[in-house]
């Protein structure tokens, strides 16, 4: 059986939220029927869009829901009224691919968001701006100072929009203190099925619809709603709160992990470490190893771990984000993303610690 190390691409299915799937599929009807069994479907969906705004410090009627964080990403990009959108150069696939001629912001070695660059970008009157920037990296876990990301933005007038899947069950979620104008989440981070997203907007941003039709979810995403989906991700959020105190106990897991690691390989480093990221996160080259040979080999010794983003229909490929944090092409092309999560044990990452110095044997050899 492998040890499953990759949960920043999808975290194990909750229990709870097994059950909230299973119910639902019980269900007949379609939410926006106005008899009986419609009326139970949509109470459904609901009762899920009040859990998940309780996640994330929002009000029911902020949430919009999605078919993926992708398409969630790309939702809360459509504010009105603003045509040029600023990113840092770190964000996901789903940001950077969703239109065409976004400027990039750089990072620091770190990983951080250069906001002197920001500002500069801006300029004096950024009404005409989006800027989008990740809450927390879901490759190295840098979490950027979004707060004071927002106050620059604000204050030249431009609007905020936070890509927090990565972040959503690990860092504490409020809309409000985050500053933001717009935020994004995935249900599968936090241990509800994949094929389910949201998008939270501020008090009185005014979005564009996604998927005219119908006029489900506020006339902005059009299409009968995935009830089943929707039922998991609401089950999955209402025990977010044990995701996120369970960080510490990742965070000294992750940390004995990566010492460790240091020791038998004096090349390697923790990518980002110098800086703040999640607890749950650990970017660590093997020189002289490809990254998808890596991949491979700990798969065959029992550990799943990934390289890069896991969002790319199988593809690896050099990450963008270690390239723009300037780290050598050697390392970009030898860095491997382990990730832990509640079902990580102490034997799980001192077992991958003992793969790792095998491989790493077999290399010198």
């Amino acid at each position: 059986m492998t040890v499953y190390l990759d949960h920043n691409a999808a975290a194990p299915l909750r229990p709870a939220a097994a059950a909230a799937v299973a119910a639902a599929m019980g269900l007949i009807g379609n939410p926006s029927s106005v008899h009986d069994h419609g009326r139970r479907a949509r109470r459904l969906i609901e009762d899920a869009r009040t859990a998940v705004a309780l996640s994330a410090g929002a009000r029911p009627a902020d949430v919009v829901f999605t078919g993926s964080g992708t398409e969630a990403c790309q939702l809360a990009l459509r504010i009105g009224g603003r045509t040029r959108l600023l990113a840092s150069a770190s964000e996901h696939a789903a940001v950077l691919q969703a239109p065409a001629g976004a400027r990039l912001l750089p990072l620091n070695g770190d990983g951080i968001l250069d906001l002197a660059a920001l500002e500069a970008a801006l300029g004096a009157d950024a009404r005409d701006a989006i800027v989008a920037v990740m809450l927390a990296n879901n490759e190295t876990g840098t979490v950027q100072p979004v707060r004071k990301i927002a106050e620059i933005v604000h204050r030249a007038g431009g609007a905020l929009v936070v890509d927090a899947a990565q972040a959503y069950g690990k860092l504490a979620l409020d809309l409000n203190e985050l500053g933001a104008d717009a935020v994004a989440v995935s249900a599968a981070k936090i241990g509800g099925p994949l094929g389910v997203g949201a998008a939270i907007f501020r008090l009185g941003v005014a979005p564009q619809g996604l998927i005219v039709g119908g006029g489900q979810e506020r006339g902005l995403r059009g299409g009968s709603e995935n009830l089943i989906g929707i039922a998991g991700f609401g089950a999955a959020a209402s025990e977010i709160d044990a995701s996120i105190a369970d960080q510490p106990r990742l965070k000294q897991l992750r940390d004995r992990m990566e010492r460790a690691i240091l020791m038998i390989d004096a090349e390697a480093v923790a990518i980002g470490g110098a800086g703040p990221r999640l607890a749950n996160t650990a970017a660590i080259p093997m020189h002289g190893v490809e990254a998808a040979t890596q991949v491979m080999a700990f798969d065959l010794a029992g550990y799943a771990v990934s390289a890069g983003a896991a969002c790319s229909s199988g593809k690896v490929a050099a990450s963008h984000v270690l390239q723009a944090m300037g780290l050598p092409s050697p390392t970009v092309a030898a860095t491997i993303r382990i990730s832990l999560g509640l079902t990580t044990t102490a034997a799980d990452t001192a077992g991958f610690v003992e793969a790792w110095r095998t491989l790493y044997n077999r290399k010198r050899q």
